[in-house]
This record gives structure tokens, C-alpha cells and sequence, in this order.
């Protein structure tokens, strides 16, 4: 994977909930080959047939757990929808520049035939099934199901679970055949954080805390790994070496990363290896604002690790030759919060001198902070998109859902570490022919370093 070629498109989706476009989310193809005429534009829009879907992460019908399967190809992009529940299936086989609708899963699929709603994370699976994590139940209360769709059909084969214990929260996952283990994590229930963030039910317990143990050969839940009230532990991701038995979680309120690994017991635990501090402010929800990782990756070669820091508006790469204790080699800001002339006012800070600047890139001051990355395969370019989720989106950065997010790209230094920003790369989506529009997660037509997993 890591001499794949050079991604010369990708996808991503894009969302009008919240943004008072009375649109449908579409997907959107990217040109990101610096020798094309379209370089940074997108090319091709897939607009879906319903309204306020939330159109969020995607996952793949097939990936590298069926290497060597003559039948099976990459070629269908499962796009689940975090609002309506809906399952879109995405034909990108046909034409991979122009995608087509394949299958629609409607929600009353989830609904009876697994009592979940609210799909998040997709994987393929080595038998070539897929599964994907749920937040909730059909009512928006939390509920850590999943749901298993047939890889051929498209079909819901029903819960993937067994048992009558299922965590009261759910969000990512990642599966690790060689440990006889699937983990997953919370971010809260649906009805809670639907329309934006009250700090309130964090105190009611409506976000989660937990990593989730499950026995992978059973599909039963075996083990909760309690990282502290209020932490919401979001993306997870083991290395990418299958024999590794550890692996890191970014939790987005408490500002910190966890590496969890198996004991000598053969139980799993976790140990927190990184902190982002609070800043002290003036302006602004809080008196302590919080970095909230809200997303984190791994190299292919599992020699870093990168999270995006939404609120303070940072984005780190941590040397994790040694896990347990991640070394800071490179950051650049990327907008947030606390930018000097803001609403916001930095009373004391724990890492800065003084207030970023904004953030501009070929004349535009850019809204929001880092939050969506994805890697090249080669480790050398890291892109990143603006948008979090568009009811905390409208919230929290109202500029972002009145302009409309970007995409950027980050050459990174392998050797030593190192960021720095690309000045010629921008996809400005304030400029969609629908108007602004808030493009997320990034996905690369042969498979990237969050949505495979070797076996």
C-alpha cells in the first residue's frame, strides 16, 4: 500500500443540513493531480435524492482483507447517512470520476431488522460482508449496535452482535482478526447532540466515555475501558501492522490520547500518552476551551500519528516509534477559535506565547478549523477539510456554514517530521454552484490509511 500509486482524485461529501440551503448532500469528486487542468476543483457532484440526510464518513464493499479474491473489487462506496439513517451504495466502479447510485438502504431497514439507527463507520470485512457502527436506536436514544449489510446484495442481514449487552453509546470502530478483537467508541446519543452542543448532558451522561471490548469471533461484548467522564472518545485506530496488539484513541472534549494495547492477562487497557491543555477564555461558551481531537490517523508505516485539534485550530504529527510516549514534531495552524481579532480572548495558555493569526490562503480568510484528515499512501501530503458535523458546525463556527468549508493539503516531512501548508491547494466549497456547502471526510478511490485493515 505504501507504493500505491499517487491519488489523482477523491471524494468527499457534502452537506446542506443546517446551512438553510434546502438541498439534498452530495458527493463530490475531486481533482488533486497537480499536472490536471482541474487541479483543486471539483469535478463531478452526486447529488442524493432526499433531503437532510447528513451525509458523513464512508467505507468501501470490498478492501485489502480480501486481497487476492479474483471476485471481489473495490468498486462500491458505502455512504451512510448520520441524520435520516438512510445507506447509500455508491457505484464507483463504472466510471470512477463520475459515481453513480447503485442502492438506497432505507432507514426502516435498520430500523426492524436491527432496533439501531444513526450509522457512522463502514468496513469491509474479510468474509465480504460489511459492517457498520450505529450511534442510537430509532427513538435518538444511545445504543452501540451494529448493523451487517450483505457485501453482494446490499441487504441488511440484521445485528451483528450477539448477547443481550450492547454499550450504551456508540460511534467508530476498528477490528483486529489476529487479537480476537473488535473496539469501539462513544460520542453520544442522537437526540442529545442532533442540533448542537449543550455542556449540560455531558453532566447527564448523554456522551460517552468508553472504549468497547467485543470477543470478535462471538460478537459479544466483553470489556468497557472507562477513559473518564466526559472525554468522548471519537476516531480509533490500532496500527496498521496486524500483529500489533495496541492502538490509539483521540478523545475530543478531555483534549487527549490514549494508547490502549492488551495486557499480559489477555485483557485490553489503555493509558493516556498525549494532553492537549485547556486555554482560559473570554467570549466564548466556556471559561476553559477545550482542543476537542476530533479526528486522528496513523501512517502506513505506523511511524506517525496526526490529529486535528477543531477548536484551538492545530494540526500535530507525533513520532510514535515509541507508543508510549509520542514526541511532537510537527504543527501548523489552520484557523479556530482563537485567532487574533476573533470574539475570543486568550486569558492564559499553557503552550502559546500569544494568539495564532487567521488563517489565509490565496486571499481567503479561512472559517473554521482542521478537523477531517486523510493521508496520502506515501505519508507525504496530508489533507484536511473544515467541517465537524453541521449542527455543531452551525454553532460553533457560524461563518463556516455561511461560507462554506475548504479542503487543504499539508506537505509533511518523513524523514524528521515536519508541516507545512501547500499555498497552491485550496477547494474553496463556498463557491458550489448551490451555494456554500460543508464538505467532510476524505476517501481515495484504491483505499487510504482509515479505511483498511490488514488481516
Amino acid at each position: 500500500a505504501l507504493k500505491g500509486p499517487r491519488e489523482e482524485i477523491v471524494y468527499l461529501p457534502c452537506i446542506y443540513r443546517n446551512t438553510g440551503i434546502e438541498k439534498p448532500d452530495y458527493l463530490a469528486t475531486v481533482d488533486v493531480d497537480p499536472k490536471s487542468p482541474h487541479y483543486c476543483q471539483v469535478i463531478h457532484r452526486l447529488p442524493m435524492p432526499n433531503l437532510k440526510d447528513e451525509l458523513h464518513h464512508s467505507g468501501w464493499n470490498a478492501c485489502s482483507s480480501c486481497f487476492g479474491d479474483a471476485t471481489k473489487r473495490r468498486n462500491r462506496l458505502i455512504l451512510p447517512s448520520l441524520i435520516s439513517s438512510r445507506i447509500y451504495v455508491v457505484d464507483v466502479g463504472t466510471d470512477l470520476r463520475a459515481p453513480r447510485i447503485h442502492k438506497i438502504v432505507e432507514p426502516v431497514e435498520l430500523f426492524w431488522k436491527g432496533n439501531v439507527a444513526n450509522p457512522h463507520t463502514s468496513h469491509c470485512l474479510g468474509s465480504g460482508d460489511i459492517l457498520i457502527s450505529c450511534l442510537g436506536d430509532p427513538s435518538g436514544n444511545g445504543k452501540g449496535g451494529f448493523i451487517l449489510l450483505d457485501g453482494e446484495t446490499f441487504e441488511v442481514k440484521g445485528n451483528w452482535e450477539n448477547g443481550e449487552k450492547v454499550p450504551p453509546l456508540g460511534y467508530d470502530f476498528w477490528y483486529q482478526p489476529r487479537h480476537n478483537v473488535l473496539m469501539s467508541t462513544e460520542w453520544g446519543a442522537p437526540k442529545a447532540l442532533a442540533d448542537g452542543f449543550n455542556p449540560a448532558d455531558v453532566e447527564r451522561g448523554h456522551y460517552g466515555c468508553r472504549i468497547n471490548v467485543w470477543d470478535w469471533s462471538t460478537h459479544t461484548y466483553i470489556q468497557a475501558i472507562d477513559l473518564g467522564k466526559g472525554s468522548i472518545p471519537l476516531e480509533i485506530r490500532f496500527l496498521h501492522n496486524p500483529d500489533a496488539a495496541e492502538g490509539f484513541v483521540g478523545c475530543a472534549l478531555s483534549g487527549a490520547v490514549h494508547r490502549f494495547y492488551k495486557t499480559e492477562k489477555g485483557d485490553w487497557a489503555a493509558e493516556k500518552v498525549i494532553q492537549v491543555p485547556s486555554k482560559k477564555v473570554q467570549g466564548w461558551l466556556l471559561p476553559d476551551m477545550p482542543g476537542l481531537i476530533t479526528d486522528i490517523l496513523i501512517s502506513l508505516d505506523d511511524k506517525f500519528l496526526y490529529f486535528s485539534n477543531w477548536l484551538h485550530g492545530d494540526i500535530r504529527q507525533y513520532n510514535i516509534s515509541n507508543t508510549r510516549k509520542p514526541k511532537l514534531v510537527g504543527q501548523v495552524f489552520l484557523g479556530g477559535s482563537i485567532t487574533k481579532g476573533g470574539p475570543v480572548t486568550v486569558v492564559e495558555d499553557k503552550e502559546l506565547q500569544c494568539q495564532p493569526e487567521p488563517f489565509v490562503i490565496k486571499g481567503k480568510r479561512v472559517p473554521g478549523g482542521p478537523q477531517m484528515i486523510q493521508l496520502s499512501l506515501d505519508g507525504k501530503r496530508l489533507y484536511v477539510t473544515s467541517s465537524l458535523y453541521s449542527g455543531w458546525d452551525k454553532q460553533f463556527y457560524p461563518d463556516l456554514v455561511k461560507e462554506g468549508s475548504v479542503m487543504l493539503q499539508i506537505d509533511v516531512d518523513t524523514e524528521r517530521g515536519g508541516l507545512k501548508v501547500n499555498k497552491n491547494f485550496l477547494v474553496d466549497f463556498g463557491k458550489e454552484p448551490e451555494g456554500p456547502v460543508l464538505a467532510h471526510e476524505i476517501r481515495y478511490p484504491g483505499g487510504d490509511s482509515t479505511s483498511d485493515i490488514w488481516m
